[in-house]
């Protein structure tokens, strides 16, 4: 059974990432979404917030499954037999980071691999972090996050107004 891992904080998910777990749920039996606990990053949704969210925007995937990890991507990877890890790419400065993890993750297990998926060339501009700086400023967010979490990303943002 092939399982791959795409990792991410999904701080909140957008329909960059949604782009990318709809393509590499094609090339595996099991995705498995699995949600970064940062203790280094605060993000502003819970890991439960964070999930909710996930699940609400892949309900119609049926081999995606969503989880949470702490510590090394490579240990979770293990448990979890999976082989492939999925990294979306929007730009070159992306690749110079992944580059640099896919290696790290190389050296500490030869038998997983990175798979890197160019981003649809529609959300190459897209990131959680420009989502959040529209919500928060009441911009316009349509297009860029799932609909049904639209109204839970709008309103969380309002609350800190």
């Amino acid at each position: 059974m092939k399982i791959y891992v795409y990792p991410g904080s999904f701080d909140p998910v957008t329909n960059g990432h949604l782009d990318i777990i709809q393509r590499a749920s094609k090339l595996c039996d099991k995705l498995i979404v699995a949600v970064l606990v940062n203790s280094s990053k605060k993000p502003s949704f819970s890991l439960m917030e964070r999930v909710e969210l996930l699940e609400c925007a892949l309900k119609d995937i049926r081999n995606v499954e969503i989880e949470s990890f702490t510590g090394l991507l490579i240990d979770f990877m293990k448990e979890k037999r999976a082989s492939v890890i999925i990294k979306g790419l929007r730009a070159v400065s992306d690749f110079e980071y992944e580059l640099q993890m896919a290696l790290l993750n190389k050296k500490l297990d030869l038998d997983i691999e990175t798979l890197f998926m160019m981003t649809n060339i529609n959300y190459s501009f897209l990131s959680s972090s420009s989502v959040k700086e529209l919500a928060r400023n009441n911009g316009n967010i349509d297009g860029l996050i799932p609909d049904c979490i639209k109204d839970k990303v709008m309103e969380k943002f309002k609350l800190h107004h």
